[in-house]
């Protein structure tokens, strides 16, 4: 893992209450690593004792980071967003990324990493 991963503050997009879908146990597992992480789903709602926000907007602080565990077309208006609230860095989780969603990432200055899981790169699974 690098060290200074764990400096930045991340919002995962996609977290489900179900803790057999991908979006609960990346944001579990990110929780129990230490890392400084907000979960956002659109019904809100709480996962891992933790407040869970409706969208990008309603965090008290921009994340330095993104990572979706969302469908691709969810990923091409989270892009837009991004971009709108100055956020500089999201992780596409394999079947979250789509070609818009990179190309418009790359064209707002976004740094893109998509075709690779998070948590194995990061050596959490």
């Amino acid at each position: 893992m690098r060290e200074g991963i764990l400096k930045k503050k991340i919002a995962v997009i996609g977290v489900s209450p179900r803790p057999e879908k991908f979006g609960h146990r990346i944001f579990s597992d990110l929780l129990k690593a230490g890392f400084d992480v907000e979960g956002i789903h659109p019904l809100g709602g709480e996962v891992s004792g933790r407040k869970i926000y409706r969208n990008l907007a309603e965090l008290p602080q921009a994340p330095d980071l993104l990572i979706t565990v969302v469908p691709h077309e969810a990923t091409e208006k989270i892009v837009e967003e991004a971009n709108r609230l100055g956020i500089k860095e999201i992780w596409m989780q394999p079947g979250s990324e789509s070609d818009a969603a990179i190309e418009n990432a790359k064209k707002y200055g976004i740094s893109v990493v998509h075709d690779a899981c998070f948590m194995v790169h990061e050596g959490l699974w």
